[in-house]
C-alpha cells in the first residue's frame, strides 16, 4: 500500500522532471535543479543536512547542496524517485511519513504553484487529515515568532493555536492552503484572513512564518 509520503515523492519526481532543470520554484533564489539537489542531499547526506538545524553547518550544507546540484539533472530525479539509501532511517514507513510527508508536499507545491496558471490540488480527505494532523503539531514552532495572534481554522471549524496573544488573526482555509502559509509561502496559500485590520496587515507583512 502506497504511503502518503510515497505519493508525494513521486509527484515531486514528475513535477520537477516535467519542468526542467531551470524552472522557477517558490523557494527563493532556487531554480529546480537546487530544489533537486536539496532533497536529495537531505536523504543521502545527513551530515551535511544537519545544517538546516545547526547554523554553523549551514555553510557545510550550502556547499554541498551547490555540488549536488552540478550533477546531471536525469541523475537528481532517479535518485528521488529511489529513496533514500538502504541503511538510511528514512527507510522506516513511520519515520518516512512524519519527516516526508509535508516535506515532499510543500515541495511539489513550490514546483506547481511557481507556474503562471496553477490551481489549488483537490487533496483526498484522507490526506488533507493527515496534514492537518502535522499542523496541530507543528504550528506552535512554525508561528512562535509572529508578531499577533495567530488561530489556524479549517472549513470543518476545527482549529489549531499557532501563536498565543492579542490581537488575534484567524487564518482560515483547507489544510493543504494552510500548511503551505505555515511554512512561509503567504502568497501562493489561498487562504482568508480576519480580524483586527491593523493586527491582518502586521500578519501580512511578516517574514517570521516557518523554520
Amino acid at each position: 500500500m502506497s504511503t502518503h509520503a510515497k505519493r508525494e515523492r513521486l509527484l515531486l519526481a514528475d513535477l520537477l522532471e516535467a519542468a526542467g532543470p531551470d524552472a522557477p520554484t517558490l523557494c527563493e533564489g532556487w531554480r529546480t535543479r537546487d530544489l533537486a539537489a536539496h532533497v536529495v542531499v537531505r536523504e543521502r547526506r545527513p551530515d551535511a543536512a544537519a545544517g538546516t538545524l545547526v547554523p554553523l553547518l549551514r555553510d557545510r550544507l550550502e556547499r554541498v547542496r551547490a555540488e549536488f546540484a552540478e550533477k546531471p539533472y536525469e541523475e537528481l530525479i532517479g535518485l528521488i524517485r529511489t529513496g533514500p539509501p538502504r541503511m538510511s532511517p528514512f527507510t522506516i514507513k513511520q519515520v518516512d511519513e512524519g519527516a516526508n510527508v509535508v516535506e515532499f508536499y510543500v515541495h511539489a507545491e513550490d514546483v506547481r504553484r511557481a507556474q503562471p496558471d496553477w490551481s489549488p490540488r483537490e487533496l483526498d480527505p484522507v490526506f488533507a487529515d493527515a496534514l492537518w494532523s502535522r499542523l496541530e503539531k507543528s504550528a506552535r514552532l512554525l508561528g512562535r515568532k509572529v508578531p499577533v495572534g495567530l488561530v489556524l481554522r479549517r472549513p470543518n471549524g476545527q482549529t489549531v493555536v499557532a501563536h498565543r496573544g492579542t490581537p488575534v488573526v484567524t487564518v482560515s482555509g483547507e489544510p493543504g492552503e494552510l500548511t503551505m502559509y505555515l511554512f512561509g509561502r503567504q502568497g501562493a496559500a489561498k487562504v482568508a484572513l480576519e480580524g483586527d485590520p491593523a493586527a491582518v496587515e502586521r500578519l501580512r507583512e511578516t517574514k517570521q512564518l516557518g523554520i
